[in-house]
Order: C-alpha cells, then sequence, then structure tokens
C-alpha cells in the first residue's frame, strides 16, 4: 500500500478517555497498528473510562476495541 501524503494510514488507533479522544495514531500496517494496540492497552488501560479502538480507515470496519464490549 502506498500512502499518499493527505493521508497518514490505513489503520487508525484511537484512545479515549471519558469519551473524549486523548491520542491517535495511524499506520500503513494492520500487524503493526495491532502491535501498537496492545501497548497502548499497556500503558493506558488503567485510565478511567478508557477505551481504544482500532478502525480499518478503508473499510470503516473496526477491527478490534478494549475493553471488549462482549
Amino acid at each position: 500500500m502506498t500512502t499518499q501524503p493527505d493521508y497518514p494510514g490505513r489503520f487508525h488507533l484511537l484512545l479515549a478517555s471519558a469519551g473524549r479522544p486523548v491520542q491517535h495514531g495511524w499506520w500503513g500496517s494492520e500487524a503493526t497498528a495491532r502491535r501498537k494496540l496492545a501497548g497502548w492497552v499497556g500503558e493506558y488501560g488503567a485510565m478511567p473510562g478508557v477505551r481504544i479502538t482500532l478502525t480499518d480507515e478503508t473499510t470503516g470496519t473496526v477491527l478490534a476495541e478494549w475493553p471488549d464490549r462482549t
């Protein structure tokens, strides 16, 4: 995949606390984004009201959420 200058990456990671965005990241590789997700869970998982979401920006599909909503 070639990334265009105005498009930072296909896989978007969003860290939110109490419904407000705290941190974003974009990667061209799903594997890298999933590793970052695991790292963010370890680093920020204890924040109050935390939600971490990995989305495929091309399809709009949510690939992973933490904590899991099931």
